[in-house]
């Protein structure tokens, strides 16, 4: 939930992206399957009674269809719900909202959810949120639904041939290593910190390997340094540049790893988002882009302990100019430009059969 793009990020990143071989594209064949954090979440949380990561209030998805809250954390639609419509697919309804004997649950499913992470205590003061580890179960039930539907020759078809999109470590960092009162931050040093992190997801993405997932993308983290609930630290209202040095040292790694796995595992197609830089430069130059603010949200609650988007803010009177929506999480219009880049870069060539094109090498890890 706290935290920023995961384009992606940003996790989620970002959000979610949702790459697939070209050729499928074309069609609404394509199935995807979306785990992750608040960044690409679409309403896992509501049905969490007791989940204090929730966005289901004004004044969020007042730009989006209807203008209602939908449990998107964003005044509109997330970078997954830009990218669908851009394959010509729906955007893959909550989890939690699909019943195990509806038609539906063979046709993808969004399990990200507000405030989750790698690891199983981040986001612990939410009280509820599916963290990985419980996105991952939850999928396996999914399959066993679907086994049970189509049979095991078909369930491990549509698996190998789905789409896999992950946002995950924002929160690590926002909503745990960051947070000086968190175990974590207290017990480990960073590259202690990172290592567990790593290792953790390769486990991970090895559990969903053998759950049947093949084409997997993992969207690296943005620069949280810069979004508005970490500039309030600085006194002058700048970057936490620390911060950015570790989140690149994560992004390196997590590269790493995938491209490790892809020689070790048969058939595994993991592919690594970054979109780093882009959304540094977005930061630094927002008016290349059509934004006019990037360093406050538009919601006004630059705040490290809150943060989002209240009925009583005062909204800004152009959401389009904000880069940022509240302290953690990109404007519609932000999300738009994400969502093309990431979809031009890996859908060269939307109508023709080919390979997903290979993610840009991750920014530099700082020694």
């Amino acid at each position: 939930m706290r935290k920023m793009l995961g384009i992606l990020v940003f996790a989620g990143l970002v959000m979610a992206a949702i790459p697939a071989m070209a050729a499928d594209s074309a069609n609404s064949s394509l199935l995807t399957f979306i785990f992750g954090d608040s960044l690409t979440e679409v309403g896992n949380n509501n049905f969490l009674q007791l989940s204090l990561a929730k966005s289901n209030y004004p004044w969020y998805g007042i730009d989006y269809n209807g203008g209602q809250a939908t449990g998107r954390f964003t005044n509109g639609r997330t970078i997954g719900d830009i990218i669908s419509s851009k394959l010509g697919i729906p955007s893959p309804p909550p989890h939690l909202s699909l019943s195990k004997v509806e038609d539906a649950i063979y046709r993808g499913a969004n399990y990200a959810s507000g405030g989750a992470g790698i690891l199983n205590d981040t986001g612990l003061y939410f009280i509820q949120r599916l963290s990985f580890d419980d996105q991952i179960n939850a999928f396996n039930k999914t399959k066993q639904a679907i086994n049970a539907k189509l049979g095991g020759v078909a369930a491990e078809k549509l698996c190998k041939e789905a789409i896999f999109f992950i946002g995950m470590g924002s929160n690590d960092y926002v909503n745990n290593f960051l947070q000086p009162f968190q175990a974590d931050a207290q017990q480990y040093t960073h590259d202690e910190f990172v290592e567990i992190l790593v290792s953790t997801l390769e486990h991970q993405l090895l559990r969903l390997y053998l759950l049947g997932a093949r084409r997997m993308m993992f969207h690296g983290l943005a620069p949280l340094g810069c979004i508005p609930s970490q500039r309030v630290k600085s006194r002058r209202g700048k970057c936490l540049q620390q911060v950015n040095r570790w989140v690149q040292q994560f992004n390196s790694k997590v590269n790493k790893l995938l491209i490790s796995m892809n020689r070790r595992l048969p058939t595994a197609q993991l592919t690594f988002v970054d979109t780093y830089e882009l959304v540094m430069d977005l930061i630094n130059n927002p008016g290349a882009y059509g934004f006019k603010v990037s360093n406050t949200s538009c919601c006004n609650v630059d705040t490290s302990i809150g943060g989002l988007c209240l009925p009583n803010s005062n909204l800004c009177k152009n959401r389009k100019e904000f880069v940022f929506w509240d302290a953690f999480h990109p404007s519609d219009a932000a999300n738009a430009v994400l969502a093309d880049r990431i979809f031009t870069t890996f859908f060269p060539h939307p109508h023709s059969p080919s390979s997903p094109s290979p993610s840009p090498s991750p920014s530099p890890s700082p020694s």
